[in-house]
């Protein structure tokens, strides 16, 4: 089994900043992309950034900018650094991650997603 665990989400007055972190443990072949996504109250879910494993970035509208993704693939963690925080920045943030495992001699890849950490932007 594979384990996806948020964390770093809060209570954060407007212009602030908070670093969230997503560690990946259990029978891991490897990580391939990793990313964030967010869903506020009455939205969709939306793709905040997204990064190969070979640190190649994505940052769709609107967090460009202001969000930072980055991985330690030796800690099989990423990490999504929020500047300047916006009262509609406020969401439920999930990362997810492509997996790589080996069950029975074979290589699976499938898409692994955490619990989410809530984040509250407001003063």
């Amino acid at each position: 089994q594979v384990q996806l665990v948020e964390s770093g989400g809060g209570l954060v007055q407007p212009g602030g900043s908070l670093r969230l972190s997503c560690a990946a443990s259990g029978s891991i072949f490897s990580l391939n992309d990793m990313g964030w996504y967010r869903q506020a109250p009455g939205k969709e879910r939306e793709l905040v950034a997204r990064i190969t494993r070979n640190g190649n970035t994505n940052y769709p509208d609107p967090a460009k900018g202001r969000f930072t993704i980055s991985r330690d693939n030796a800690k099989n963690t990423v990490y999504l650094q929020k500047n300047s925080l916006k009262p509609e920045d406020t969401a439920v943030y999930s990362c997810y991650a492509k997996v790589t495992t080996l069950r029975a001699a074979k290589l699976y890849v499938d898409d692994y997603w955490g619990q989410g950490t809530q984040v509250t932007v407001s003063s």
